[in-house]
């Protein structure tokens, strides 16, 4: 199949890949209609974040307005078990106002794009696991950041949140085991979890797995 690989940009040195990549955006759903009609593209596979809504949208509608078939690859969402102690909330300022008004460590594991709203809770001190460094000083006066990239394991996650004292952890609801270890941290150390539950989609064509995403590109004359 030929095929090109789409990054936001976002990230300094994304992962290579085994294809031909391109990275950034394309001028909302129309530029991106305008791209998929310029490079006779056939089939879209929407991989993005379970949180990129934006992303997904224009995907939706550009491939609606190109004629192209379009599926999305989308990790089932994590399931809190009988003894994690999640709070679930439906956006960033939900997840800050769940936050103590007491001062807390909290382990912010939701990336940089996020990061102004928790400001207005500045008197906690928050750790932040980040995949660059920093470009700018951050919005938030008390902060601590780790510059990694995942897949974590458990005892790394669990040898985190005790180096930092953490009190309290605040998550996208990404699914998938790459990032799932600070979730069972923070099970075995006895932390609430405040958990961000996704983004609602209109109705798409959702797959759980690369081998369901090949089956559906072979099947559908790609």
């Amino acid at each position: 199949m030929d095929a090109v690989f789409s990054y936001a940009g976002r990230t300094a040195k994304p992962v290579s890949q085994p294809l031909p990549t391109r990275l950034g955006g394309f001028g909302g759903p129309e530029g991106l209609a305008a791209y998929l009609k310029a490079e006779a593209i056939s089939h879209v596979v929407d991989a993005t974040h379970p949180f990129a809504a934006q992303m997904s949208r224009n995907a939706m509608q550009a491939c609606a307005a190109a004629g192209v078939a379009l599926c999305a690859l989308e990790r089932p969402p994590w399931q809190a078990g009988e003894v994690d102690s999640w709070i679930h909330v439906d956006s960033i300022d939900a997840a800050v106002a769940a936050l103590p008004d007491a001062a807390a460590r909290v382990f912010l594991a939701i990336g940089k794009q996020n990061l102004t709203q928790f400001g207005a809770k500045p008197q906690h001190h928050y750790l932040l696991r980040l995949v660059d460094a920093p470009d700018a000083p951050l919005p938030l006066p008390h902060t601590t950041v780790e510059i990694a990239r995942g897949p974590f394991d458990v005892a790394g996650d669990t040898a985190l949140m005790q180096r930092h004292d953490i009190t309290h952890v605040v998550a996208k609801n990404a699914g998938g085991i790459g990032a799932a270890a600070k979730l069972t941290a923070a099970r075995s150390l006895g932390l609430p979890v405040v958990m961000i539950d996704r983004p609602q989609l209109p109705q798409r064509h959702i797959l759980g797995s690369v081998a369901e995403v090949m089956a559906w590109l072979s099947h559908s004359g790609a």
